[in-house]
């Protein structure tokens, strides 16, 4: 046979994503025009998704460096922090955007299996995932559908792969009615020393593919990505990738058999673009080049396109670089795992990628010239602050002080942003690998145990996309401090970050606005709290293309934190512990309630201000939390978040099956008081013996606290109002999101 390729000009390449400018780069770089095979790969590279051209100069900005750090970001496939005792932590955050909402159940299990295939890359065993979920209405049909198909894509995928997921975050908003997001998280452990790079040393070592075979899912999956989600989206079904999660149980378990052979040189995980991807990267790093023969390609159709083997992004496969003379041992272990394991090519040292078909060399292109960081485009976007940050208006408050306090606060606890989020995660199985698991007692953060030391990971996903509405740069500042913030809580020491940043169209100046204010933000945030960016992800062109008009989602920068518990008796829980127990809330007391559930769901007031929030003081409130947990001070901590200090007091309650009286400051609004979201405020609980030392160390640290009350072993009471039993609080909390996904 031979392979026919088509006739190439700018109007192919337009439809294959590229503009002028780029098409007439390809040309300049090749020295002629491409054949559509060359240009295939082109475009699939320079993508946005690949090749992060507008956002890369940016991203650069973000300490990328310092603490615990061992490879900075960008360097392999995810973030990797020593935590001591000759372990290092291996972790980092992924969208999967677009193929979640044109088919939620496949869309959201590859996106959790390519996560984690990214970790055992690496060397590392996941032991941890975590997700960040956003949806529209769920109130309507079609949005319970992909919150049903979404979730279970996650459980099943997890469930069977046999990593618990132990955490996340999930949000309603109108505007991603159309276009959810799907941001997963794994989190997993390597001996120092054992990691594999995604290297391609070695001219004359053998290149291998491993894993399942290839297929004609997901083929153009980096450009769907990289383009607006519209009505005739669904015709992009085949950019969404297929998974197996039992073939990748099978490809992890032989991945880290290899590694323990010493015969790999580099692996790297073929997720977008496939096997583009792969053979690119890998020989841009090393500065060396490949010859590939894509006959040898293992495929699930006959007579696939060149074009199509090298795009496909069929899951459950990876790219393997070997020592020449070690191949039968890399083939005996695939063989016992009964694992697709075929040599495809060489390393050269030509610093090329050379494709063949049928006999032919069907592409010849620099790899340097492809990837991120060498020839792909960068590009510095015009942006405009955006005209709706003109409409945002403090809040003033024209409802009495006195309203119905208890009204308000049913309302606001069965709101599916603040209600428990049990319909979800009891489909996640959190217990497999019990070795790993922490107690069902509930922290702001999940606690992991490592087995063999006593230690534990914090780790935690935030991010309130309505503050970063508000103001992207001190709502991604926000973001970063929450995350921290839950850590301490927790008992925990912040060690990094990594972020999946959704946003909309690069090209709208506003978005792309909202895009830089919230890097610097997230970049100052990070530096305060040294907690250097790791990786992670950009996902851009995700909002709603209607027939009217264009709106981008909330700017969402999903912050993903690993923190380290270096003692377990250091691990802290939210949950009430005792009826004697004294109730003080740290930070200062708030002013209004800006950007708060309670404005935006029971006023109606939808754009107003960003809380209050003071980077400086958060810093102080997080050390001295810590010296409170150290010094063993405290019975449970627990931050002031989404719903106000009334929803923190009514989860620590019915966390630990106990009541709680409080008596409010004077001077305030009660409303205010009760559910403003102002940042820097901690909930802890002291015992009586330990109240008046706990004060004066807090005094001399100059941190603003209120003795607000004490536990009691039932019932809630607020000032003088009775506001019943906490089990009646808990039924209206675990069951309002059940009630409506159920529907």
């Amino acid at each position: 046979m031979q392979e026919t390729d088509q006739s190439v000009d700018f109007t192919v390449a337009a439809k294959l994503g590229l503009n002028q400018e780029e098409f007439d780069k390809i040309c300049s770089v090749l020295g002629r025009e491409p054949n559509f095979t060359e240009l295939s790969v082109y475009s699939v590279m320079w993508s946005e998704h690949c090749s992060y051209k507008n956002s890369i100069k940016y991203l650069k900005t973000l300490p990328r460096d310092g603490g615990r750090l061992l490879v900075a970001a960008g360097e392999e496939n995810a973030g990797l922090m020593d935590i001591g005792d000759g372990i290092a932590c291996a972790f980092k955050i992924e969208s999967h955007n677009h193929p979640s909402a044109i088919e939620p159940y496949q869309g959201a299990a590859t996106g959790v299996g390519g996560i984690h295939r990214d970790i055992f890359t690496m060397g590392a065993r996941p032991i941890a995932a975590l997700n960040s979920l956003r949806f529209g209405d769920p109130n309507v049909p079609h949005m319970r559908h992909l919150i049903k198909g979404v979730v279970s894509g996650i459980g099943d995928y997890g469930n069977c792969l046999g990593v618990p997921t132990v955490g996340g975050e999930v949000y309603f908003d109108p505007c991603y009615q159309q276009n959810i997001l799907v941001n997963a998280m794994s989190v997993g452990i390597v001996k120092i020393g054992e990691t594999i790079s995604a290297c391609a040393d070695g001219p004359g070592n053998p290149v291998f593919i491993v894993g399942s075979a290839t297929g004609r899912d997901g083929i153009h999956g980096a450009t769907f990505a990289s383009a607006d989600l519209t009505e005739n989206s669904a015709e992009d079904l085949p950019a969404v990738q297929v998974g197996d999660p039992f073939q990748e149980k099978l490809l992890l378990e032989a991945t880290l058999e290899i590694i323990k052979t010493g015969a790999v040189v580099g692996m790297q995980d073929m997720g977008a673009a496939g096997i583009t991807c792969s053979t690119s990267e890998m020989s841009a790093k090393s500065g060396t080049g490949m010859r590939i023969n894509l006959d040898l390609v293992p495929t699930r159709q006959q007579h696939m396109h060149a074009w199509e083997i090298l795009l496909s992004e069929s899951q459950e496969r990876m790219l393997v670089v070997v020592h020449k003379g070690r191949e039968k041992e890399i083939q005996a272990i695939f063989d016992k795992w009964d694992l697709e394991c075929s040599q495809i090519g060489e390393v050269t040292d030509t610093g090329r990628l050379e494709y063949y078909r049928y006999g032919q060399k069907i592409a010849d292109v620099p790899a340097e010239s492809l990837v991120l960081g060498g020839g792909a485009p960068v590009y510095d976007r015009a942006y405009a602050r955006p005209a709706y940050m003109d409409e945002i208006r403090p809040f003033t408050p024209v409802a009495p002080a006195d309203a119905d306090l208890t009204d308000i606060a049913k309302k606001i606890i069965t709101s599916p942003n603040i209600a428990s989020k049990r319909w979800i995660y009891e489909q996640y199985d959190h217990t497999v690998r019990t070795g790993n698991t922490n107690t069902n007692d509930p922290a702001d953060a999940t606690i992991v145990r490592l087995k063999g030391t006593d230690k534990a990971l914090a780790v935690t996903v935030d991010c309130n996309s309505a503050y970063v509405h508000a103001d992207p740069y001190t709502g991604a500042m926000i973001a970063v401090s929450e995350a921290a913030r839950n850590i301490r809580c927790s008992g925990g020491i912040p060690l990094g970050v990594t972020n999946c940043l959704n946003f909309g169209n690069p090209y709208n100046p506003e978005v792309y606005y909202q895009f830089v204010h919230a890097i610097k933000g997230m970049g100052e945030a990070c530096r305060k709290y040294e907690t250097p960016v790791t990786g992670g992800n950009v996902s851009f062109y995700n909002q709603s293309v209607l027939r009217d008009r264009t709106e981008p989602v909330f700017p969402t920068p999903t912050i993903g934190m690993v923190g380290l518990v270096e003692s377990r008796d250091h691990a802290t829980t939210l949950s009430f512990k005792s009826s004697d127990d004294h109730i003080l809330l740290l930070g200062h007391l708030p002013q209004n309630a800006h950007g708060s559930v309670y404005l935006r769901e029971i006023v109606g007031q939808r754009l107003t201000p960003c809380p209050d929030f003071n980077l400086g003081e958060e810093y102080l409130l997080h050390e001295a939390i810590t010296q409170l947990i150290h010094q063993h001070s405290v019975s449970s901590v627990h931050d002031v978040s989404e719903g106000g200090v009334l929803i923190t007091l009514l989860e620590s309650a019915m966390a630990g099956g106990k009541g709680f009286e409080i008596q409010l400051p004077a001077g305030i609004r009660k409303d205010i008081f009760l559910f403003s979201e102002s940042q820097g405020r901690v909930v802890i609980t002291v015992r009586p013996d330990q109240l008046a030392e706990t004060e004066g160390w807090l005094s001399k640290q100059d941190i603003p606290f209120l003795r607000l009350g004490q536990v009691t072993s039932s019932g809630i009471r607020v000032d003088d109002l009775d506001f019943g039993d906490t089990s009646s609080w808990a039924y209206r909390y675990q069951n309002a999101l059940s009630d409506i996904l159920e529907q």
